[in-house]
C-alpha cells in the first residue's frame, strides 16, 4: 500500500462523528458496497447514508436490492465518500447527476474512496488525473484514459483519494481506513469482530499468478465491452 503523506491535522476530521456516504446505482456489485459498510459502520461515531438518484430500491448485481436513505440532492456533506463498482459504474460515470454529486462531495470530504470499478466514477469526476490508482485487474489499463497511473497494489492511497482493487479488496481498504479514522486498535477489533481471516481453498485470486493467456483475453474482453464508455467519460474531463 502506498503511504499517505498528508498530515492528519490538515484533514479536519472530527473523530466524534464520521459521516459516511455510500453511493448506490443500478447493477452495483454488492460486496463492493456491503464489505466496506460492514467495516466502516463499526467505526465509533459512524453515521452512514446510502445515496442514490431516488429513494426507490436499487438493484444489485446479485438480484437483491438496497434501499437508499438519501438522494443525490438531499445528501449532506460527508467525511468519507465510498464509491463501489460493478458494471453499473460504467453507466454511472456517464450520468451528469452522479458525477456532479461525487465532485461536490469530494470538495469537502476527508477521504474519497472507491472499490473495484468505482474508480472510473472518480475518474469521470476528474479526481484521478495525475494520481496513482487501482481497480479491478481486468479494467486497470483503462484508468490511463483519465490520466491515472494504474498500480498493481490491492489498496492505493494518493492524498485524500483511496482506491481498492476488485471486490473483496474493499474490505482491506475499509480496515485500513478504519485505522486512519479511529486508530489501529479499533480497526483490529473490527477485523476480529468480523472474523476476517481469509483462507481460500485456491490460490487463484490474483491476476499476477493466473495464467497469462487467460488474463490477456479477459482484459481484451473488458476493453471491448467498456472501452467506448470510458473514452466518452474521459473526453468530458480531460482536454
Amino acid at each position: 500500500m502506498d503511504a499517505d503523506t498528508t498530515p492528519d491535522a490538515e484533514r479536519g476530521h472530527d473523530p466524534a462523528e464520521v459521516r459516511i456516504a455510500f453511493l448506490l446505482f443500478p447493477a452495483v456489485t454488492q460486496l463492493d458496497l456491503t464489505g466496506p459498510a460492514q467495516v466502516l459502520t463499526r467505526v465509533p461515531g459512524a453515521r452512514a447514508e446510502y445515496v442514490a438518484a431516488t429513494l426507490d430500491p436499487v438493484a444489485t448485481d446479485c438480484g437483491f436490492a438496497v434501499i437508499p436513505t438519501r438522494t443525490l440532492e438531499t445528501a449532506a456533506d460527508a467525511d468519507v465518500l465510498v464509491v463501489p463498482g460493478g458494471d453499473g459504474a460504467f453507466d454511472a460515470m456517464l450520468d451528469p447527476a452522479v458525477v456532479a454529486f461525487v465532485r461536490r462531495q469530494a470538495e469537502r470530504a476527508t477521504w474519497v474512496v472507491s472499490v473495484c470499478t468505482g474508480a472510473f466514477v472518480l475518474g469521470a469526476a476528474g479526481l484521478l488525473a495525475g494520481k496513482r490508482a487501482t481497480t479491478h485487474w481486468a479494467s486497470a489499463p483503462l484508468l490511463e484514459a483519465f490520466g491515472a497511473e494504474p498500480m498493481p497494489e490491492r489498496v492505493v492511497t494518493d492524498g485524500s483519494v483511496v482506491t481498492a482493487a476488485g471486490v473483496s479488496a474493499g474490505i482491506d481498504m475499509a480496515l485500513w481506513l478504519a485505522a486512519e479514522l479511529a486508530g489501529q486498535p479499533v480497526a483490529e477489533r473490527i477485523q476480529l469482530q468480523l472474523e476476517y481471516d481469509p483462507q481460500p481453498p485456491f490460490d487463484a485470486g490474483s491476476a499476477l499468478r493466473a495464467d497469462a493467456l487467460v488474463v490477456t483475453a479477459a482484459r481484451a474482453d473488458t476493453e471491448a465491452r467498456r472501452g467506448a464508455r470510458v473514452a466518452q467519460a474521459a473526453a468530458a474531463v480531460l482536454p
